[in-house]
């Protein structure tokens, strides 16, 4: 593991150790420093082995202590890897039509967030962001390789909360998500696009805003999810739970090919669960080109243990004191 240092102007005191030891090569002691009468018998050489190992264990505390000060890490680093890669903006319709239940015993939503999860847990290296829509678009999580956030946000898109004006802007969501992945570093930058509806809000035109993600380079996979005649959709909610009615379902399949067709993407139908799984698994096996990954890795603090060598340093050196001291 590569080791660093939080506060390295602590591992300057070091460079005073040269100095110290030769000034105290210098140094001469002017008198004995202790009265005992076995000392002066055994001669002035009798406590050098003594004084070594004192000056040793001090210097030892002193860089262990320096060192512990300067708090080394280890693993703490940006990382920009090169990996095998592509961009992509998942864009999730999270209008009211999307609650029907016809994805029996979930609504459409939660087998589209499910199916959106394992596709995500599924990838490695590529830049994966987050655009619900309804008759607004929203970014709920740019390009990123953070897994986990982007899990996160797809767990808590919710459909019918009046955080978007409900309704189905199609052209709008598709340019939020060209102007994101315009500037993306990676070659290959891809859109998938799921929705149960037809263009029904925003100014802006379908086939329109998907000619100008293709000026922009940009491949849009376009997944129609929903059964066909009707499905029954929650409309209120009584004493007894929520209000059902059996409501048509429409889903413009034209726009939806034409829009990955101007693109050179492809259209897929997902009238149920297992079709909208095998949809996912097929966009999988798109081509991947490199692209540049910043990883980040946790830091973890070493200090412990040149904090521990000088404090044994220092209880040595006092050991030694209390042995060699005279008994009163």
């Amino acid at each position: 593991r590569e080791i660093g240092f939080a506060a390295p102007a602590w591992l300057s005191v070091l460079a005073l150790l040269p100095l110290v030891w030769w000034l105290r090569r210098r140094r001469r002691p002017a008198a004995v420093r202790y009265a005992r009468v076995d000392l002066l018998v055994r001669g002035p050489r009798s406590g050098a082995f003594l004084r070594r190992l004192r000056a040793t264990l001090r210097t030892l505390a002193v860089v262990a202590a320096a060192f512990a000060l300067a708090r080394p890490q280890s693993g703490a680093r940006a990382d920009s890897a090169r990996g095998e890669g592509i961009d992509i903006m998942l864009v999730l319709d999270i209008s009211s039509s999307m609650l029907a239940e016809d994805f029996q015993p979930l609504n459409r939503l939660s087998v589209a967030k499910e199916r959106l999860k394992a596709f995500i847990r599924g990838r490695k290296d590529d830049r994966i962001g987050l655009i619900s829509f309804a008759g607004e678009a929203l970014t709920q999580v740019p390009l990123t390789v953070d897994y986990p956030v982007l899990l996160s946000a797809v767990d808590n898109v919710e459909a019918g909360t009046g955080q978007l004006e409900d309704g189905t802007a199609i052209g709008t969501a598709i340019a939020t998500a060209a102007n994101r992945l315009r500037a993306a570093s990676g070659r290959s930058r891809v859109m998938m696009l799921l929705t149960d509806g037809e263009s029904n809000r925003g100014a802006v035109d379908p086939r329109a805003a998907a000619q100008a993600a293709a000026a922009f380079d940009v491949r849009i996979y376009s997944i129609g999810v929903g059964s066909e005649g009707t499905a029954p959709i929650p409309v209120s909610r009584g004493v007894f739970g929520l209000r059902y009615e059996n409501r048509a379902v429409r889903i413009d399949e034209g726009l939806l090919e034409d829009i990955a067709r101007f693109t050179g993407g492809r259209y897929f139908r997902a009238r149920d669960a297992a079709a909208l799984q095998h949809v996912y698994e097929q966009i999988d096996q798109l081509e991947r080109s490199p692209t540049r990954v910043a990883r980040y890795r946790p830091f973890v603090d070493e200090f412990r243990w040149p904090l521990a060598l000088a404090l044994v340093a220092i209880a040595l050196e006092l050991a030694v004191l209390a042995w060699r001291s005279p008994v009163p």
